[in-house]
């Protein structure tokens, strides 16, 4: 559902871009408290791995594709904050090399395919994992329900906003029937790769799932015929094997992130996705205008100067997804920094309060001797000069 430049006026598309604008600075600062130093590599490889699935179109419907948004299966993986910057840095690397999205439809695809189905998706599956049986099938099966749903929730945010500032006059609810409609078919396809992506996470790395995070049942012990909570584990894994771990995981799927944009990426389906189907339809896409990165070598998913169809299609996808974990991971290493500095800050001058206070007690008794020490001076100079008043009478 890549809005193209020309669906929404330009009024209506500025107020989208304010709109994905702030969510994205919220986003960046909820992202420090979700990333840590083995989530952030994680939430790179995360958009990497959207980018690559979004090239695989799977038909829904006679000679209409779908593909995945990604907004639910990144929420769940990385928290929803995280989600929204990952779904912001694919779109941003489609829109800017790939011609893919319009450029003053930005905002618009960011509020749409990121905001939205995020918030829902985040929201309704920590509702179902909150009132399920704790355990991976339920987050599972949470994780399908809340991907379905994001999907035609999307759609209708879609249709709200061609409401208010679509460039045709089209009846409002046939475009409402025909997005949600034809979304809501590929919002299965939708829950279908979220559910199988997220249970194979949980069945490796269940501690790299940020949506499961707080849900997971404790240990349960039986005393005396009863059951009861075994103490929490206090032991820190070993670092460098955590490291280890980490490392192989994320290696394995940045390696099936190529192979899918560049080998299988090749056998999706060429028809129309489900927004430019229904633009096609019902006339939406009359004032579309070209793309302002149409003359990228990358457009179209295609390297220009490469005539195979199969190389060039894989080559790019390959380019892509190098460019979007690097772009990826290297914003949420700086997140991630960002709020070690933070911490580090608070910490620096809480040792710096300390020390002025260490200082001022040192100044304190310095001039406490000071002033001691010049009290018994005064005292001694007073008893001289009554010796020597004593030693006077004396004399006369």
């Amino acid at each position: 559902m890549h809005v193209p430049d020309g669906f929404i006026d330009a009024p209506v598309s500025v107020a989208a871009g304010v709109v994905a604008a702030g969510a994205v600075a919220v986003s960046l600062r909820g992202a420090r408290r979700e990333l840590d130093e083995r989530t952030a590599p994680l939430a790179g490889l995360v958009a990497a791995f959207i980018f690559a699935v979004q090239m695989l179109n799977f038909p829904v419907a006679a000679g209409t594709s779908g593909h995945l948004m990604g907004g639910a299966l990144a929420a769940i993986l990385v928290g929803p904050c995280t989600g929204v910057l990952c779904v912001a840095v694919v779109l941003l690397m489609q829109g800017i090399f790939f011609a893919d999205g319009g450029l003053t439809a930005l905002g618009v695809n960011v509020t749409v395919m990121g905001v939205v189905t995020v918030l829902v998706a985040y929201g309704l599956f920590r509702l179902l994992t909150g009132v399920l049986p704790r355990s991976r099938r339920s987050a599972i099966a949470s994780a399908f329900v809340a991907a379905l749903v994001s999907v035609p929730a999307a759609a209708a945010a879609f249709t709200l906003l061609y409401w208010i500032g679509g460039t045709t006059d089209i009846p409002i609810g046939k475009v409402f029937t025909a997005m949600v409609g034809v979304h809501t078919l590929i919002g299965i396809g939708e829950a279908v790769i979220t559910a199988l992506t997220v249970g194979a996470v949980l069945a490796v790395r269940p501690d790299l799932v940020h949506g499961v995070s707080g849900i997971a049942a404790p240990l349960k012990l039986r005393i005396d015929g009863e059951l009861v909570d075994a103490p929490a584990a206090t032991r820190d894994p070993e670092p460098a094997a955590a490291a280890r771990s980490t490392r192989g995981f994320w290696i394995t799927g940045l390696v099936s992130a190529f192979l899918l944009a560049g080998v299988v990426s090749f056998y999706a389906s060429a028809d129309p996705d489900g927004l430019e189907r229904v633009a096609a339809d019902q006339g939406i896409d009359e004032k579309v205008e070209e793309h302002g990165a149409a003359d990228s070598p990358l457009a179209d998913y295609g390297v220009g100067d490469i005539a195979n169809a199969r190389l060039s299609g894989g080559l790019a996808g390959v380019i892509g997804v190098s460019a979007t974990v690097v772009v990826g991971t290297g914003v949420f290493w700086v997140v991630r920094r960002r709020h070690e500095d933070d911490h580090g800050t608070v910490s620096r001058d809480g040792d710096s309060d300390r020390d002025r206070d260490h200082e001022g007690g040192h100044e304190s008794g310095h001039d406490g001797d000071r002033h001691g020490h010049g009290r018994g001076h005064d005292r001694d100079r007073d008893r001289d000069s009554d010796r020597d008043r004593d030693s006077d009478h004396g004399h006369v």
